[in-house]
């Protein structure tokens, strides 16, 4: 007979993995972690952990995805009010996930030193399309209704949210830099705020909007991430 699988428990255990290495990356640190780690950690065997995950990096691209989908049900609270205008779902959208993030400071800050490292470039363009395939739709729901709304003043939506996303995924990359920057020294508050302010310009710019119509990025917000200005 073929083996039946109980989904329930296999995703408990499943889950279960993902918390010991969450964990472990928080408290650790990835490149310090090693699979016998998490192992450990719930008593288990190396069978039980490759029957899950195929390797490491397998392991860190779950944790992600996970932190992921719940960062996007966040966000679907935003995306289904219909009672806001396309700029302050903007607004809405980037708040919610900054402050989702926020919650989770440790992991964060962790993740920022996973990406840092030239050994997890592979994981790197693995998560960067798994990011652009959660917030597209997002980001091209919220410009079509821009469109319709006479806000934003482009001819191709779908065109204009792949344009964001670039311009998005290339902030956050420079964004956790400046944050490691700033953490050792290296990057000043000037920097952190003309990059902001660049970043918010250029986004105004490709939706057609005048120039201070949103904020990506509060005051409050870079002072939590970047610290007090000098």
């Amino acid at each position: 007979m073929p083996r039946t699988v109980n989904v329930a428990v296999h995703q408990v255990r499943r889950e279960a993995f993902l918390d010991a290495a969450q964990h472990l990356i928080q408290t650790k640190g990835y490149e310090e972690m090693s699979v016998q780690d998490v192992i450990d950690a719930l008593e288990t065997s190396r069978g039980a952990f490759y029957h899950y995950f195929d390797s490491k990096q397998a392991l860190l691209e779950a944790v992600v995805r996970r932190i992921a989908d719940a960062g996007m049900l966040v966000v679907s609270s935003v995306m289904s009010d219909p009672t806001l205008p396309a700029i302050r779902k903007v607004e809405r959208v980037f708040g919610t996930i900054s402050d989702f993030k926020a919650e989770q400071v440790e992991l964060m800050v962790a993740l920022a030193e996973v990406w840092r490292s030239d050994g997890n470039a592979i994981v790197r363009e693995k998560l960067r399309r798994l990011s652009a395939s959660l917030i597209g739709p997002i980001l091209a729901a919220i410009v079509k209704q821009g469109v319709e709304e006479g806000a934003f003043q482009i001819e191709s939506p779908d065109e204009t949210a792949t344009i964001l996303i670039a311009l998005i995924q290339s902030y956050q990359q420079l964004a956790a830099e400046q944050f490691l920057g700033r953490r050792d020294g290296t990057v000043t508050w000037d920097t952190v705020q003309r990059t902001c302010s660049a970043v918010t310009e250029a986004f105004e710019r490709i939706l057609g909007i005048p120039a201070g119509s949103v904020t990506l990025m509060n005051r409050a917000t870079l002072h939590f991430w970047y610290g007090e200005e000098a």
